[in-house]
């Protein structure tokens, strides 16, 4: 448990899966977000680029857009952001710059991960602000979720073209 919530990292981690579920409805990749302070939720999102013609339209960009509005301000002090994938190099700079206090993700990003597994932004000492970073809050199950899409994609792909071949 931390200073900012009354639930545990798993808690809430719990409620980014729901919100990557969403995601995955609209056949975008499966990944939710959401921003905490004093215990509540004040921002969630999910990814929706496809969905939104939009590349930034990441889970943490969702989210953090949302908190903003509630907080009526573009710096979300004293929050941490849960996520189901850790963060890109845009939802990094994103984070620095909404000043969030803490961020906790799920799996870890081998190709584009900026919180430590291919590079470290959110707490990169030239900038002005560092993020508390816990990664691997039920990293497994995040995981799973997002390899499960890729897979069923492939699949759908796999036999899309196996159709359109025996058509022709």
């Amino acid at each position: 448990m931390n200073d900012f919530s009354k639930y545990s990292d798993e808690h809430w981690m719990m409620q980014a899966l729901e919100l990557a579920q969403r995601a995955e409805a609209m056949n975008e990749v499966p990944v939710g977000a959401l921003v905490i302070a004093g215990g509540e939720i004040i921002g969630q999102g999910w990814n929706t680029p496809i969905t939104d013609h939009d590349p930034s339209a990441h889970a943490e960009m969702n989210a953090l857009r949302d908190a903003a509005k509630v907080r009526r301000n573009y710096r979300v002090v004293d929050a941490t952001l849960y996520v189901t994938l850790e963060p890109c190099p845009m939802c990094a700079g994103l984070l620095v710059h909404a000043r969030i206090k803490r961020v906790v993700f799920g799996a870890y990003d081998l190709k584009t991960g900026a919180a430590g597994s291919v590079m470290q932004l959110l707490q990169h000492p030239e900038l002005n602000h560092q993020v508390e970073v816990q990664g691997g809050v039920l990293a497994d199950r995040c995981g799973e979720v997002i390899s499960g899409f890729f897979q069923r994609r492939r699949k759908e792909i796999k036999q899309a073209r196996q159709t359109k071949n025996n058509e022709s």
